[in-house]
């Protein structure tokens, strides 16, 4: 099948695009921009790429099915002739998803407001390293495992990252829903995505409704301390849960956790028993957390064809999961390994570290909502306690560009030592009263004693954080964050680079 994808180069379409390509369909696709890194991997597999969005193009190429980005609306020429036509079926990406790769695999879901690309490739990786085969499409682009996506064997699991984000302009339904979860990992539920949802209440329904496709032989893995997530699961009567997190009801269990420059180390325990230590360089307890509910998962899929099926286990015993796993712990111990954790290097734009000098650290960070933000932050500090901490956020996502959050940001944003606030990544859409206020939030950081700076452009941005911390003082080190869901207008690495160039040798 000729399969033509609108908006390729994202880094969920390409990695799908990639998918297709290998189960053999023929694939091509266009963007606006062809732009690295998705454009690179594509051109690498042999895929074509077309520049822009052309009717006429489309018409000539004749495909057996167009995938529609959820970045394409109405007004885009391609959809419009589509829609105007009916020349070619076409789909959103997460039911192309289902038709071509899930609806046949036992599908490890992975959801939640933070920490989704993470865990899904710390899932992927665990279940390689314990010598599987899984097949995985992660929202990002992983060091571990070795690429984005992989069909894996037909027979193993199939590990994919399940967004609450709509599926396309056609299909307004959270995209998770088409993934037809056997074991859905849910890592936390805040409100987000202001564009789709009224608030937190409208997103626990989306949640909800997920839960309701996992069948009574699955398991949902559950954050046990997250109130909100635990209000979901509330009435779930039809398939196993299993909580994972630092509280005494979870089932896996983070105890011991610290930090300092030489990484992070926990104790991860199964039914009050150790498992394994850790060891590792990612940093902050919210790693921990994406690890624990990773082994569950990895771990349930290889073993649960045996666990045994009817209703779970209620409060006061809300955590305990399938008795199965008690009685079989040395068996699962013996089987599967959380060592290769120590090894796992994360994904990038995650707590990336782009520069690494006695004077000057750059980190380049995907966070964009608070709690991620300021949880980033929190753990910086504990690894870097003699620095000066310099946040650098763009408000860019959809909800990080409104005021809805806007006290939560400032707050999240008085974790750092100083500020710098980008402008409202397009700003004109909105409407001045419902805008993100980078000059009030400043005058908020201020009277807290952070030194907070607000620009109208970027550039100016940029500019004034290299006269501020250029040339890089070894007698003041510096850590510098850039917060950003986007490109932040390339500023990142045009700094990253200016910093190179002027660290001592």
């Amino acid at each position: 099948m000729k399969i033509y994808f609108m908006g390729i180069c994202g880094t969920a379409m390409g990695n799908a695009a990639l998918l297709a390509r290998d189960a053999g369909h023929l694939v091509l696709g266009a963007d606006n921009a062809a732009y690295p890194p998705m454009s690179t991997l594509l051109a690498a597999a042999g895929i074509t790429l077309h520049e822009g969005y052309d009717p006429a193009r489309l018409a000539a190429l004749a495909p057996d099915l167009v995938v529609v980005g959820n970045a394409m609306s109405r007004g885009n020429p391609e959809v419009e002739w589509l829609l105007e036509t009916r020349a070619h079926p076409f789909t959103s990406l997460p039911a192309m998803l289902h038709d071509l790769v899930l609806k046949s695999r036992r599908n490890i879901v992975v959801c939640g407001t933070h920490g989704k690309t993470t865990t899904t490739a710390l899932t992927a990786f665990l279940l390689r390293e314990n010598g599987r085969d899984p097949g995985y499409l992660i929202g990002g682009v992983p060091r571990d495992p070795p690429t984005g996506s992989r069909l894996g064997a037909p027979g193993e699991p199939f590990v994919i990252e399940g967004d609450e984000y709509d599926s396309a302009f056609f299909d307004k339904r959270s995209k998770f829903i088409h993934y037809a979860p056997h074991i859905a990992v849910l890592n936390n539920l805040e409100f987000d995505h202001a564009d789709i949802f009224r608030d937190l209440a409208d997103v626990s329904r989306a949640f909800g409704h997920l839960t309701r496709l996992v069948p009574r032989n699955g398991v949902i893995i559950a954050n046990g301390d997250d109130p909100a997530l635990l209000a979901v699961l509330e009435n779930v009567r039809w398939c196993g849960i299993l909580l994972a997190g630092t509280g005494e009801n979870n089932f896996v269990r983070i105890v011991d956790f610290a930090e300092d420059a030489a990484g992070a180390s926990f104790t991860l325990l199964r039914g009050g028993a150790e498992w394994a230590r850790i060891h590792w360089q990612l940093p902050g307890l919210y790693n921990a957390r994406n690890a624990a509910m990773a082994a569950a998962a990895a771990e349930f899929s290889i073993f649960d064809s045996r666990f045994p099926i009817g209703a779970p286990p209620r409060p006061p015993s809300f955590g305990a999961a399938a008795p199965a796993i008690e009685n079989r712990k040395s068996e699962i111990k013996n089987s599967f390994s959380l060592a290769p954790l120590s090894r796992f290097r994360g994904v990038r734009r995650r707590q990336e570290t782009l520069l690494a000098t006695p004077a000057l650290t750059i980190v380049e960070d995907f966070g964009h909502h608070p709690t991620a933000i300021a949880g980033t932050l929190r753990s910086f500090r504990n690894r870097f306690p003699a620095a000066t901490l310099t946040a650098v956020f763009e408000p860019r996502s959809n909800t990080a560009r409104t005021n809805r959050l806007q006290d939560d940001f400032a707050r999240a944003l008085e974790n750092a030592h100083e500020v710098f606030l980008g402008p409202v990544n397009r700003a004109a859409a909105l409407a001045a009263a419902a805008r993100f206020d980078p000059r009030q939030v400043a005058l908020r950081l201020a009277a807290k004693n952070v030194a907070a700076h607000a620009f109208d452009t970027n550039a100016a941005l940029r500019a004034a954080l290299a006269a501020s911390t250029l040339p890089a003082d070894p007698a003041r080190p510096r850590l510098v964050i850039f917060f950003s869901n986007g490109s932040f207008d390339g500023i990142i690495p045009a700094y990253a680079r200016e910093a190179g160039s002027r660290s001592p040798p």
